[in-house]
């Protein structure tokens, strides 16, 4: 039988999570990267149930995630927070599919691999049922960087994060439209006007918010809960995900992470540190060829990075790359990159790819 002759394998699919910003770009990835979609399950709580979503000109209810959900599921692709993923996530194994998980819950259990098609698709090896997808910041980060590991190797890494509002989901980017919408109604850009009425009013202040505090024509500079240390949690993610999917645990890396009042795309400035010297053109070159990377680095007005630019792609955006001058074998870059679809929603269909890739061989 001929290569064309031959039919497809297709595949049982189910999102968690359907109806959420990051479950509605799998849909729309899925669709995109022509993924051998069998038949639909999309799942979510009883809140969403009975609603109706489109996937690829057929539309779908959307049903209660219940255990027995998974019956029948060859690859779930999990995004409804961690609570929901150590609920339902075993039970899905347990009933035979593959969990792609994009909830924190999982991702530092030694059992379970963490993993960037990019940068460690050979950790996929390892699978018991569960595949866990790392934090968004963390995937943009090491994207650009394992081409750079891999050529000189990594030292240490510092990076401070520009996390936009959608990493904190549908509620966080509502915040910041009413914010915004506010502000420029009661605002007259004059002088000491705008420095006053900048800041939201008291009793506007008191509305219920999901962000801590005030995000349009703000900076916030804790993205998740605080520790013990004075590092937030996401901060904390940042470091251990980066040692875990690199698969080197002493490695000093240290993160700030700032939320910022942009939509949609995550942007960061890294210093790293190389045991071999690394040029700067040497870096160029090596980042232009690397899977996943758009280099753009030119000095010049908008030759740059920027979210509104990486938004709604998949490639990590990679420029500003210069000499740090304050440290040996150290380089300087800036990156931007969509959190919803790399960051989340497409680095979990491509794991999904990678299960699926030997055709006519059991791929779980």
């Amino acid at each position: 039988m001929s290569t064309r002759a031959r039919a497809t394998k297709r595949y049982t699919v189910a999102v968690v999570g359907a109806t959420g910003a990051v479950g509605t770009e799998m849909l729309r990835v899925l669709a995109e990267r022509k993924f051998p979609v069998g038949g639909l399950r999309l799942l979510a709580s009883e809140r969403s149930a009975g609603r109706r979503m489109v996937f690829k000109r057929t539309s779908y209810p959307v049903e209660r995630l219940a255990p027995g959900s998974f019956d029948g599921v060859d690859i779930a692709l999990f995004s409804a927070g961690a609570a929901r993923s150590l609920e339902f996530a075993p039970e899905a194994v347990k009933r035979g599919a593959v969990v792609v998980d994009n909830s924190s819950a999982f991702r530092m259990r030694e059992d379970v691999p963490l993993v960037v098609p990019e940068v460690n698709p050979h950790a996929l090896r390892s699978h018991r049922g569960l595949i866990a997808n790392p934090n968004c910041s963390t995937i943009v980060l090491l994207v650009a960087l394992k081409p750079l590991h891999d050529a000189a190797r990594l030292a240490r890494i510092t990076v401070a994060t520009y996390q936009s509002v959608s990493g904190a989901g549908a509620k966080a980017m509502a915040q910041l439209y009413e914010e915004a919408k506010r502000i420029v109604r009661q605002c007259r850009v004059t002088s000491g006007e705008w420095r006053v009425n900048s800041k939201l009013k008291t009793q506007n202040a008191k509305r219920k918010t999901v962000l801590p505090s005030q995000i349009a024509f703000n900076l916030v500079p804790q993205v998740d809960v605080f520790l013990e240390n004075g590092a937030t949690k996401e901060e904390r993610k940042m470091v251990q995900e980066t040692r875990k999917i690199l698969e080197e645990p002493a490695l000093p890396v240290s993160a700030t992470c700032v939320r910022v009042p942009v939509f949609i795309a995550h942007s960061e400035a890294v210093w790293i540190q190389t045991e071999r010297p690394l040029s700067v053109e040497e870096a160029r070159r090596l980042l232009q060829q690397a899977p996943g990377v758009r280099l753009v680095d030119e000095r010049t007005p908008g030759g740059y990075p920027m979210p509104v630019d990486a938004a709604g792609r998949d490639e990590v955006l990679v420029g500003r790359i210069r000499k740090d001058e304050s440290v040996p074998n150290g380089l300087v870059l800036w990156l931007s990159g969509d959190n919803l679809r790399k960051g989340a929603a497409t680095n979990a269909v491509q794991i999904a790819e990678l299960l699926i890739k030997k055709r006519g061989q059991t791929p779980f």
